[in-house]
């Protein structure tokens, strides 16, 4: 359940720099079509510039979407960086060279902690300061409007998992959130009547895995978080199913309940090896079935959106202790390793992505 925001860090701005230097279950048939883009964020085995560039070389090969999922680069902007500055150094020319390949573009922005949805963004924390503050929320809603308007994403997302933040966080951080998150939503709409505007959900939160109960639904942040245009979906059910098989069908479909809204996959994975500290039993043909049967719940779903945040395995031994420690239980989610060698699940991946889309 994270967005990878220090995995993004170093490869954003470093690809934008060498850019701009440049220029099924139970026998079901085969779907005849998807309703669903695909595709992945920047990411790489390591934070080596190269290996970000030959990554991006890759995944785009096998991408008709991307997403950028970010938390607020708080210590840049509260240090003073001018946030159009930083969007244009750190994003335009991913962007671009997505958009010259015809690839679509969601942007998510994170006003809470990625790692921990107890806590306000580290950072903040370190500076004794909270999203619970009228200052803090404006420097968020200032830098969700630099966003939308620098880089016209086809997609906007103004929080992340925002029925975990109501489970673990205190009442007060939720409520901060969702503040910040209604008072961005009218700030993109002075400006931008078009872009659609969603949240993301936690998956296995909303089924009761979490809590260990029955399900819960999202209702609540339909209720909280009315300018809901879209639906986004994070989801990690290795973490609480054996099989993709035990999935239910209804497990994206039955989150918009009544609300006749889009959903997609906006973060999520299988992981192709057993984590024994984790009790996670796993392979690379566990991994390859669960994309096969994203396929079905995103057909059930009507989805229009399926993304991994990492294309390829992360190698744990190239990053500080510091973060390879909380990312062992998503490391092994790519479709490629860490060498970027295929493994079954890319063969699986670009089956549903040869589909026509409709």
């Amino acid at each position: 359940m994270t967005s990878f925001y220090k995995i993004r860090a170093f490869c954003l701005t470093g690809v934008m720099v060498a850019l701009a230097a440049a220029c099924s279950k139970h026998g079901a048939s085969p779907a005849a079509s998807r309703s669903y883009r695909m595709g992945f964020m920047s990411s790489a085995p390591r934070p080596d510039l190269n290996l970000y560039l030959q990554s991006l070389s890759l995944w785009t090969t096998h991408s008709d979407a991307t997403i950028i999922s970010v938390e607020v680069p708080w210590d840049s902007l509260l240090n003073g960086e001018d946030p159009v500055r930083f969007v244009v150094d750190d994003y335009v020319g991913v962007v671009n060279y997505c958009r010259g390949l015809n690839i679509k573009l969601w942007v998510y922005i994170d006003p809470a902690n990625g790692l921990d949805r107890s806590s306000d963004a580290a950072a903040l924390v370190a500076r004794g300061k909270s999203i619970t503050q009228q200052d803090i929320q404006q420097v968020y809603r200032r830098f969700v409007v630099v966003m939308d308007s620098v880089l016209h994403p086809d997609h906007l997302g103004l929080a992340l998992e925002t029925n975990l933040i109501r489970l673990e966080s205190a009442p007060a951080l939720y409520q901060g959130v969702v503040q910040a998150a209604n008072g961005a939503a009218a700030d993109v709409r002075a400006i931008d009547p078009h872009v659609p505007l969603s949240v993301s959900v936690q998956a296995e939160v909303a089924w009761g895995k979490v809590s260990g109960g029955s399900y819960i639904g999202v209702e609540q942040d339909f209720k909280d978080l009315p300018f809901i245009q879209e639906l986004g979906i994070s989801s990690y059910p290795y973490i609480s199913f054996s099989t993709p098989a035990d999935i239910p069908t209804d497990y994206y479909a039955r989150l918009a309940g009544s609300h006749a809204v889009p959903v997609f996959v906006s973060e999520g994975g299988w992981t192709s090896v057993s984590l024994g500290q984790y009790v996670i039993q796993s392979s690379p043909a566990l991994q390859a079935a669960y994309i096969r049967w994203q396929g079905q719940l995103l057909a059930q779903a009507k989805g229009i959106g399926l993304f991994q945040l990492t294309f390829t395995d992360l190698d744990l031994a190239g990053w500080p202790a510091s973060d390879s420690a909380g990312l062992i239980p998503f490391a092994f989610l790519g479709v490629v390793d860490s060498n970027f060698t295929a493994k079954p699940a890319l063969a699986v991946w670009d089956s549903l992505r040869a589909l026509p889309l409709q």
